[in-house]
């Protein structure tokens, strides 16, 4: 054989070795992942021009589903740089990323934007964006805090020091949270790192001590704060005060009342019309019940139960602890408020203002919840690849 004939079989080759790698590379992608995710997304633009087309009935496309729309592009795009960037790089930006959002954070102190009485979002005029700095600062503190965790020396226990210093990073996010105020995300904050501790392996009783104090500061807050103490006396008995304090909590059993099995038909729902408050943002579920019925709800529930199952199952397969910790805590930070949502517009649990993510309106909330997406693509990606799964089968799947 010519010595060009060798060349170009050996250039065959390498082509077909490439496409194999491309191929590997993409079946790493957990495919329960996906597929949970592309439901939920679908189900957000649906009921976003749905909830939001009423606000502008004279515009062809309602300006607030072209922002969600934007939005879902951006966050697309940072959900593909997470997934396909290494989980190394991740580890090494990981503080990094959360002194930028609490810088972010002390700004929106000083030169936020206020609107329903709370001061939570930052205005950039040059670009006309407003964006809130808390939905960047949830998840920049989980890497960290991940980050720290992971660094635990090969004890099964996870060490006072870690716990401490864990504890310390959400500290100063929490406390510039209730400052805005926004109780909700602080305690969700604070909810996810003790998540991420005891999966990191410390003792539940080094929490207890802690737990007490969060509860007996958050009654304090309420008892001192109106607006949260308004959401309690609402949530305690909406029918008593239906024009008042509990007006969104029975606006919702109404929706919820109309919907039935089926639904009342997709943009047929008239609690958007100006009955339900702010249907669009967290109470974005009441909708879905209204038009799409029980049948609607439970698509949106199970979306979430499939995150959560594939989430913990890339979580458990992890070779390496970092990688392990930050599939926890993506999966945490994506269905535990999905939970608190859907506790909150069905009555069980006070307003708390987080939103459902995918579905509600708020675009820094849904690039994040995005780029979270992707950190736990790019978490089955680089930690499942073909040969690693190997080394789960063959016993090598210890923490490195």
């Amino acid at each position: 054989m010519s010595q060009s004939g060798s060349r170009k079989k050996a250039a065959r080759k390498q082509t077909r070795g490439g496409g194999a790698a491309a191929v590997a590379d993409a079946d790493s992608l957990d495919g329960g992942v996906a597929f949970s995710a592309v439901v939920l997304i679908s189900m957000g633009v649906v009921m976003s021009y749905s909830t939001t087309a009423t606000l502008n009935l004279d515009a062809s496309i309602p300006p607030l589903f072209a922002h969600h729309v934007s939005a879902l592009l951006m966050g697309l795009a940072a959900a593909a740089a997470a997934a396909f960037l290494p989980t190394s790089v991740w580890r090494r930006l990981a503080l990094p990323f959360w002194l930028f959002s609490l810088l972010l954070l002390v700004a929106t102190h000083f030169f936020g934007v206020t609107v329903n009485g709370a001061q939570r979002w930052l205005e950039l005029p040059a670009l006309g964006f407003r964006f809130q700095p808390v939905e960047l600062a949830k998840c920049a503190t989980v890497l960290a805090v991940v980050a720290v965790i992971a660094q635990r020396d090969g004890h099964d226990e996870l060490g006072g020091r870690r716990v401490m210093l864990s504890g310390a990073l959400a500290l100063p996010v929490v406390a510039l949270l209730l400052m805005q105020p926004d109780l909700g995300n602080a305690v969700l904050l604070a909810a996810l790192v003790a998540l991420l501790q005891i999966v990191g392996g410390t003792k539940i009783t080094r929490l207890i001590l802690p737990a007490l104090v969060g509860i007996v500061g958050i009654v304090l807050y309420i008892l001192n704060n109106d607006y949260a103490r308004r959401r309690v006396t609402g949530f305690m008995d909406p029918w008593e005060r239906p024009l008042s304090e509990g007006f969104q909590l029975v606006q919702s059993f109404v929706a919820f009342g109309r919907g039935g099995l089926f639904g009342v038909g997709l943009g047929n729902g008239q609690q958007k019309l100006a009955y339900l408050p702010e249907a669009h943002t967290d109470f974005i579920l009441s909708l879905v019940a209204e038009e799409l019925g029980l049948i609607g709800v439970l698509v949106v529930l199970g979306g979430f139960a499939g995150l959560l199952v594939a989430g913990t199952r890339i979580a458990t397969r992890c070779t390496d602890r970092f990688a392990l910790l930050v599939a926890f805590g993506m999966t945490a930070l994506l269905t535990v408020p999905a939970v608190v949502n859907a506790s909150v517009v069905m009555g069980l649990l006070p307003t708390k203002g987080l939103t459902l993510p995918f579905l509600s309106y708020g675009r820094t909330s849904l690039i994040v919840c995005c780029f979270a997406l992707g950190l736990l693509l790019g978490v089955a990606r680089n930690d499942e690849s073909p040969g690693k799964r190997g080394r789960h089968e063959t016993g090598g799947g210890r923490w490195r």
